[in-house]
C-alpha cells in the first residue's frame, strides 16, 4: 500500500504539493479563533462537588460579590501606612471607580479589615460586572496601567493580583514561553540536521514546512474541533503543540531521509529512490504514528476538561504531522535533484562505517542478558524513585515566574495577611425540606467548622440568601489554599460540614481548594481509566504491526518502565535537589503523553528492524547486532532532536515549564538510548523466534527478501559496485 502511495506522490508531486498548499489556506481561513482559559475550575464536569457549590452560589447568591482583581498598596519605602498614604488610596480607588472602565462593577475601598497587621499593606477588592468576557485581559492591563498612574507623585506603590491579574500575567508569561521554546527548538533542531546531513536545505526545508503548512493547519484543525466538540483549551496547549509539531514533524522526516539517503546510496534514480523510501518505512510512521494518535485521542475520556481538550488536539496533530510526512515532505524533496539536495556535502553518497553503533550491537549480540539486565535495573532503579512523588496544584505559581506581579500579590498577601486569606473556601448550607434555614443553628455549626485540624477561622455571621434557603459560611484556612496541607484540610472539612449539618439541610463546600481535591480526585479516576485503555489500544497496534502477540508485552512493560523512571528522575531533581514541595499535578499525565506515547515510536522502529532481519534468515543475536548497526544512527538522531526539543521548556523561567521540559527531555532520551537501542533488542535474542510468535518465525525465502520486492526496513539491498 505504502508503495502505490508513494508512486502517486511522486508521479504528481506538484499536484500534492499544491493540493496541500490550497487545503491548508481553505481549513486556516475557516478556522475559529482559539480561546484559552487557565481557571481550574473549567476543567472538572458540573457533578464535582466544587462546582455544585459554586453553581449554588450563583443561584443563591447571583449579586454577591466575587473579587476579581486585587489591588495591594504598600509605601515605596516599605514603612508602616501613614494618613496621608490612607488618604492617597482612596483616590486610588476613587479614580478607578469614576473612570467606570468596561466590565469593573465595582472598586471597593479600603477599610480597617483590609489593612495588614503590621499596617504595612493594604488590600482593595474589584469586582468584575457578569458579562465580563472570558478573556477580560484589555479590563485587567488598564486597570493595572490606570492604578499605578493614579498613584503617581504619592508614596505608594500599587500591585494588581488575583485572578484577573494572574489570568494577565499568565497570557504575557506564555507568549514569551511560546516564543522562547520556539526559538530554542528550532536553532536545535537547525543545527542537528546540519550536522547529521551537512545540507543547507535538509537542515532548514523540513522546518520552513512545518512552520508554513502543517503547524497552521493543525492548529486550525484543532481550533475546529474544540469549538464543535466543547473542548476547553489552556495556555499550555500551545507550547506542547510548537514542540509536539516540530519534533514528531522531524522524528517522521528522519525516518524517511535515512532511507532515501540509502536508496541514492544504493544506485537509485531519486524518484525510485523516494517511492521506494516511503514504501519501506511508511508501515513504521503510519505505525508509530496509529500508537500516539491512539495514546492521546483516549484522553478524551478523562474526568478534566484540559486532558480531554488537550489529547485529541495532539491526536490531530501527530495525524496532521504523519500525513504530510507521507506526501507533502516526499513530494517536495522529490522535486529537488539529489545533489542540490545535498549541498554542500560531497560524502553524502559513502556510507559510513557505523563503527559506534556496530560497536553497540556486538555487545548486545554477545550478551543479551547483561545487557538487558543493566538496562532493565537501571530503569527499575529510577521507577522505585517514582514511590516518592508528590503532586502540587499551585497552577498560577507554577506557570509563571515568582517575579510576575500577581505572583508578588498573591506571595505578600500570604506573609502579611495569613496563608489562608487569599483564597478562603466557601461552605454553603441549603435547606432540603422547603422550609428557611433555622438560623438558631447557625452558632453551632460555626463551631463545628472551627474545631476541623488546619481552618484558621470561620466568618461568624454567615451571609443567608434572600429567600432564607442558603446559607455561605466563609472559612479561611491556616495554610495556602493551594497546599497539600490545604488539600488534606479540605478533606477534613469536607467531612465536618456533611456530617454537622443541621436536620433538613444539606452542605456543599466550594473555592479553590474545593477544586484542587476536586482535581486530585479526578485524576486518580483517570490514571485508573485512560492508561489502561490506552495501553490496550497501544498492544493492539503492536500486534497488528508486528504479527505476534508475544512482542507487545514485553515492548509495553518496557515503556511502563520507561514512564516509571522518567517520574522517578523528576521526583529526585525537583522534590530532592531542588527541595521543591512536589511536582505539578499534571505532570505524571504529560510524561504518559510523550514519554508513553512518543516513546513508542522508536521501540516500533527497532522492533520493525529486528523483525525483518528475523524474516532474512538471521538468528536472533546477530538479528539484534544488525538491528542495532543500522536502526541505531536514526534512533538516536531522532531521540536527541526530540529530546533537545522538550529541553527548551527549561528556557521559559517557570516551575511548570521546567518540569515539562526536564521530565520528557530525560523520557524520551531513556525511551530512545535505553529501551530502543538496548531493552528491547535484548529481549528480543534472548526470547528468540518465540518473539514472533504466532507468525514469522521462519525465514523469508527467494534468498530471505519478501515476495515482489525488498523487505521492509532492511538495509540489505543490494548495492553498486565499489560502495563503502
Amino acid at each position: 500500500m505504502f508503495h502505490r502511495i508513494g508512486q502517486f506522490v511522486v508521479k504528481h508531486a506538484w499536484w500534492v504539493i499544491a493540493a496541500w498548499v490550497v487545503a491548508a489556506i481553505a481549513i486556516i481561513a475557516a478556522a475559529p479563533k482559539l480561546v484559552s482559559s487557565d481557571d481550574e475550575s473549567d476543567f472538572l464536569p458540573k457533578n464535582y462537588e466544587s462546582i455544585v457549590a459554586s453553581n449554588l452560589q450563583q443561584q443563591a447568591f447571583p449579586n454577591a460579590f466575587n473579587p476579581n482583581a486585587i489591588l495591594l498598596f504598600e509605601r515605596t519605602d516599605g514603612g508602616q501606612l501613614t494618613t496621608q498614604d490612607k488618604q492617597d488610596i482612596d483616590k486610588v480607588t476613587t479614580g478607578l471607580t469614576n473612570e467606570h472602565i468596561q466590565y469593573v462593577q465595582a472598586v471597593v475601598p479600603v477599610s480597617d479589615k483590609t489593612v495588614s497587621k503590621d499596617g504595612k499593606y493594604a488590600l482593595s477588592m474589584v469586582g468584575y460586572t457578569k458579562d465580563v468576557p472570558q478573556q477580560s485581559n484589555d479590563t485587567a492591563k488598564k486597570l493595572r496601567d490606570d492604578s499605578k498612574s493614579l498613584a503617581t507623585g504619592t508614596s505608594l506603590k500599587v500591585l494588581m493580583g488575583g485572578q484577573a491579574g494572574q489570568a494577565l500575567d499568565q497570557s504575557d508569561s506564555s507568549n514569551t514561553a511560546d516564543t522562547l521554546i520556539f526559538l530554542g527548538s528550532f536553532l536545535l533542531i537547525v543545527a542537528i540536521l546540519a550536522v547529521i546531513f551537512r545540507s543547507a536545505i535538509i537542515s532548514v526545508l523540513p522546518l520552513f514546512l512545518i512552520m508554513a503548512v502543517i503547524m497552521p493547519t493543525s492548529n486550525a484543525l484543532i481550533a475546529d474541533a474544540t469549538k464543535l466538540f466543547g473542548l476547553k483549551a489552556n495556555s499550555t496547549m500551545s507550547a506542547i503543540l510548537i514542540v509536539v509539531l516540530l519534533g514528531v514533524g522531524t522524528d517522521y522526516f528522519l525516518f524517511l531521509m535515512f532511507r532515501y539517503r540509502e536508496r541514492l546510496r544504493a544506485g537509485e534514480e531519486r524518484r525510485q529512490a523516494m517511492i521506494n523510501a516511503i514504501g519501506r518505512v511508511g508501515e513504521a510512521i503510519a505505525s508509530a504514528a496509529g500508537a500516539v494518535t491512539v495514546a492521546f485521542a483516549v484522553l478524551i475520556l478523562s474526568s478534566l476538561g484540559l486532558f480531554k481538550a488537550i489529547g485529541p488536539a495532539l491526536a490531530i496533530a501527530v495525524v496532521t504531522t504523519a500525513i504530510a510526512s507521507l506526501t507533502l515532505v516526499p513530494a517536495v524533496f522529490s522535486v529537488i535533484p539529489e545533489r542540490a539536495l545535498f549541498w554542500p556535502g560531497k560524502k553524502w553518497m559513502h556510507e559510513k562505517d557505523g563503527a559506534r553503533f556496530a560497536a553497540l550491537g556486538r555487545v548486545t549480540q554477545r550478551r543479551p542478558g547483561l545487557v538487558a539486565a543493566v538496562s532493565g535495573g537501571f530503569l527499575i532503579l529510577l521507577t522505585l524513585a517514582s514511590l516518592g512523588y508528590k503532586g502540587t496544584f499551585d497552577l498560577a505559581s507554577g506557570s509563571m515566574p515568582a517575579s510576575k506581579e500577581s505572583m508578588v500579590v498573591q506571595n505578600t498577601m500570604m506573609k502579611a495577611f495569613s496563608a489562608g486569606a487569599a483564597d478562603p473556601s466557601q461552605v454553603y448550607v441549603t435547606s432540603t425540606n422547603g422550609s428557611p434555614l433555622d438560623k438558631s443553628t447557625f452558632p453551632a455549626y460555626t463551631a463545628a467548622l472551627g474545631t476541623v485540624k488546619g481552618v484558621s477561622e470561620v466568618a461568624p455571621q454567615p451571609v443567608v440568601s434572600k429567600d432564607g434557603m442558603t446559607a455561605n459560611f466563609t472559612v479561611t484556612l491556616r495554610d495556602d489554599p493551594a497546599s497539600n496541607a490545604a488539600l488534606d484540610t479540605m478533606d477534613g472539612l469536607r467531612a465536618e460540614a456533611h456530617k454537622a449539618t443541621p436536620a433538613g439541610t444539606k452542605a456543599v463546600v466550594g473555592g479553590q481548594t474545593a477544586v484542587e481535591s476536586d482535581i486530585n480526585a479526578a485524576m486518580d479516576h483517570d490514571y485508573k481509566t485512560v492508561f489502561p485503555i490506552a495501553a490496550v489500544l497501544i498492544m493492539v497496534i503492536l500486534g497488528l504491526l508486528l504479527r505476534s502477540v508475544v512482542a507487545p508485552w514485553y515492548l509495553l512493560a518496557s515503556v511502563g518502565l520507561g514512564f516509571g523512571a522518567t517520574l522517578g528522575a523528576t521526583s529526585l531533581v525537583f522534590q530532592h535537589l531542588d527541595h521543591q514541595a512536589g511536582i505539578m499535578f499534571m505532570l505524571p499525565i504529560f510524561i504518559y503523553l510523550f514519554v508513553v506515547a512518543i516513546g513508542t515510536d522508536y521501540n516500533i522502529l527497532m522492533i520493525a528492524r529486528l523483525r525483518e532481519e528475523a524474516r532474512e534468515g538471521r538468528d536472533p543475536r546477530t538479528a539484534a547486532y544488525e538491528a542495532i548497526k543500522h536502526g541505531g544512527p536514526t534512533v538516536g538522531s531522532a531521540g536527541t532532536i526530540l529530546a533537545a526539543s522538550f529541553a527548551t521548556f527549561m528556557l521559559a523561567g517557570n516551575v511548570l515549564f521546567s518540569e515539562i521540559g526536564f521530565s520528557i527531555a530525560f523520557g524520551i532520551a531513556i525511551s530512545a538510548f535505553v529501551m530502543a537501542m538496548f531493552f528491547t533488542p535484548a529481549l528480543t535474542a534472548l526470547l528468540g523466534k518465540a518473539a514472533w510468535w504466532p507468525g514469522h518465525q521462519d525465514p523469508e525465502h527467494s534468498g530471505g527478501r519478501h515476495a515482489g520486492g525488498p523487505a521492509l526496513g532492511s538495509s540489505h539491498d543490494a548495492q553498486p559496485a565499489g560502495r563503502h
